[in-house]
């Protein structure tokens, strides 16, 4: 059936319009290039895309994308928010901010907290799904989402953006933005605010029990400065630094008054490019801290009576590679990167058990790599091939490598096929190897086909993709270590389409489908291993669609709709896994451009009100409205 709308899809736009409609993306190879010329399966959310968002986190934008679930981006604002990406497990996916890995050492799966991204301080975001270790490392094995900052559109000296949203449950969201170009020197800097009284994190299931509101606080502050030493030679230093406060809850269908995150991050960094004729040189480093605190104490005595959690981590990432165009046909990618993470963690507690304290030395680990691709174009710019191979060097467990096979084939000036083979790696994380340092690499191997059609006013793609993880990292309840044993096998298909209607109507749909199997301990006896044919809180079925309408050439409205079949949660230790419902969710957006100066939003989501678990026993959030506005000078 996916099939024949595609291929109607087509038949019907044929005679309209042959001009290729090209985003020109960086993350698929490294390199500027049309998203038309990439065997890579990537999505880009647009700077007008993100302007859209009212009052919507990170987090739910990202969960509106093909293939791209993030479980808790409905739950109360400083949520644990963990990003499955074709199925994948958490942490399988890795998190880029301008093309630069992040992560958090500290993390079980060494991923990224999303609540420290401030939505307003982004100007686009780049998905390439598949594995993408060859080019980008550990992590990658599901694929990559880069979070743009930069902007290409400073063209003065000083430009001003700045933007306030208010929002249900006392979220207020300010942003200023100042930016200014003055003959070699481009400057940026963003500060960006959210704070909201929140809801409950866990669920009442009574309505009795007087659970308090949890609130979120947050700040993030952004700056860039690039110098244009000589037409060829350029340099940059940038920093970012976010920081917020969040209520917890105790656990599942469980109160906490007095339990709180701090959690942030100052990053800083700097750069160079060097472009002359067919040759480019890039080189960065990046300097990221992590903290993050955990206090609960107060009256309010829950299992413990005093909590107190704090981690210190670092990060640093430094890499430097080149792109030559050798000929009109062959392009040349040749790089080297290094990483090194550490963390360390103090724990006290006062329960009805007694007192307990835990202080873990800092732990570190190191690893290097050399990767380099080949980017093969036919004299009739049908062929692309993409030919990549990375050998990673790691201070604990040693050496592995991975490759990328991507072809892909123009059958006409609007029609690609494509297809790709590749592995991907994860390495154990520092809190996993601080329990067991005989762990080897998570490793995957990622196939996927696809076809794609786009004009003027119709772009659709449908995706085959399999993925086999063998070695996979997870936890033994009997021996209490880690261990290299989880086996994971996922089928999927991820099918989009965008279509112009008319010049004033256009509409939107994807849908995701996974078919999944997982071999790991019994999460009820937790005394011999099983399959499971579904994978936890991960929707076999999910579609998200719109519709948007130019009113008049000032105002906008779209109305959009999410559906995410049954899947199933973990119901406790040692206790069966739990279905949780399927669920339809309702949005509807407006934009009104008042002048060149201002501009006015307007957001509901769920305004349905429906209820549904996206974790099971924590509040999603239910119906909430936003007004917005927006001045640019």
């Amino acid at each position: 059936m996916l099939l024949s709308l595609l291929f109607s899809a087509k038949m019907v736009s044929a005679q309209q319009d042959t001009t290729t409609l090209d985003e020109v993306v960086v993350t698929a190879n490294k390199m500027a290039q049309k998203q038309s010329t990439t065997g890579k399966v990537v999505t880009v959310i647009t700077k007008a895309d993100l302007e859209k968002m009212g009052n919507k986190n990170l987090a739910t934008l990202l969960q509106e994308q093909v293939g791209v679930t993030v479980n808790g981006a409905s739950n109360n604002a400083g949520s644990v928010q963990t990003i499955f990406t074709r199925g994948a497990s958490g942490g399988r996916t890795l998190v880029l901010l301008d093309g630069i890995p992040v992560n958090d050492p500290s993390f079980i799966n060494n991923d990224l907290d999303l609540n420290l991204f401030a939505t307003n301080s982004i100007e686009r975001i780049e998905i390439c799904r598949g594995a993408q270790s060859t080019l980008y490392g550990s992590d990658a094995i599901a694929g990559v989402i880069n979070i743009i900052t930069t902007s290409k559109d400073i063209s003065k000296p000083l430009q001003i953006n700045a933007s306030t949203i208010l929002g249900s449950f006392g979220t207020v969201k300010n942003n200023l933005q100042v930016a200014g170009k003055k003959n070699k020197w481009t400057y940026s800097a963003r500060l960006a605010q959210t704070n909201s009284k929140g809801f409950s994190a866990a669920i009442d299931t009574t309505g009795k029990n007087n659970f308090d509101a949890d609130a979120y606080n947050g700040t993030a502050l952004h700056g860039q400065l690039n110098y244009a030493a000589t037409e060829h030679l350029s340099f940059k230093a940038f920093s970012m630094y976010n920081k917020y406060k969040a209520g917890v809850d105790a656990g599942i269908f469980r109160d906490d008054r007095d339990f709180t995150i701090t959690n942030s991050s100052l990053l800083v960094g700097t750069g160079f490019v060097y472009k002359k004729n067919n040759w480019q040189i890039t080189g960065t480093y990046q300097h990221n801290t992590l903290d993050r605190h955990f206090l609960n104490d107060s009256a309010h005595k829950t299992s413990n009576w005093f909590e107190k959690n704090d981690y210190a981590a670092a990060s640093d990432y430094a890499e430097i590679f080149t792109s030559v165009k050798l000929s009109d046909r062959l392009t040349a990618l040749l790089g080297i990167d290094y990483r090194k993470g550490s963390y360390s963690q103090n724990y006290a507690s006062i329960s009805g058990w007694g007192p307990y304290n835990f202080n873990d030395p800092t732990r570190f680990a190191e690893q290097s790599a050399l990767y380099g691709s080949l980017l093969y174009t036919s004299l009739n710019k049908k062929l692309t091939l993409e030919l990549g191979g990375r050998g990673n060097k790691h201070s604990v467990y040693g050496n592995n490598q991975t490759f990328t096979l991507n072809p892909s084939f123009a059958l006409s000036a609007n029609t690609r096929m494509f297809a790709s083979v590749s592995t991907g790696f994860k390495a154990p994380s520092l809190y996993q190897i601080s329990i067991n340092d005989k762990l080897d690499p998570e490793k995957a191997t990622s196939y996927e086909a696809g076809l794609s059609y786009q004009n003027k006013t119709l772009q659709t793609r449908l995706v085959y993709f399999n993925r086999q993880t063998a070695n996979g990292i997870d936890y033994n309840y009997i021996n209490y270590q880690y261990f290299n044993y989880v086996k994971q096998a996922v089928n999927g298909l991820e099918f989009e389409i965008r279509k112009s209607i008319t010049n004033q109507l256009s509409a939107f749909a994807n849908y995701t489908y996974l078919q999944g199997k997982e071999t790991t301990q019994n999460r009820i006896t937790n005394k011999d291993t099983i399959t499971y044919n579904y994978l936890l809180r991960r929707p076999a079925h999910q579609l998200n669609m719109g519709v948007s309408a130019q009113i008049n050439t000032k105002l906008r409205l779209e109305v959009t709709g999410r559906y995410a079949s049954k899947r199933r949660d973990v119901g406790g230790y040692a206790a069966p896994d739990v279905l949780l419902a399927s669920y339809v969710t309702l949005a509807a957006n407006a934009g009104y451009q008042l002048n060149k100066h201002w501009r006015f939003t307007a957001d509901i989501q769920n305004f349905t009100n429906t209820k549904y678990y996206e974790v099971y026993g924590f509040t999603t959030m239910p119906f909430n409205a936003s007004i917005g506005a927006v001045f640019s000078w």
